[in-house]
């Protein structure tokens, strides 16, 4: 390979994990992913992103349909 090609990459490599330690932190970070395609507007309202489970948590059914982190 050229050392001219770039390569894209989904995932990053800096991410810090975070402990899912209570149901408190585990709504917090499920609210985080949900509200990231509202905050880039891409949608007006996180359950209108095609590809987010945040319609199941509306009471919709998603793309992959019921997609809920049972506590």
């Amino acid at each position: 390979m050229s050392s001219n090609v770039v390569e894209n990459q989904f995932w990053r490599h800096d991410n810090k994990p975070i402990e899912l330690w209570s149901n408190k932190v585990i709504d917090e970070k499920i609210n985080y992913i949900h509200q990231n395609p509202v905050e880039e507007g891409y949608v007006f309202r996180a359950e209108d992103y095609l590809y987010s489970s945040a319609a199941d948590y509306a009471g919709k059914i998603g793309l992959l349909g019921n997609i809920i982190v049972v506590k």
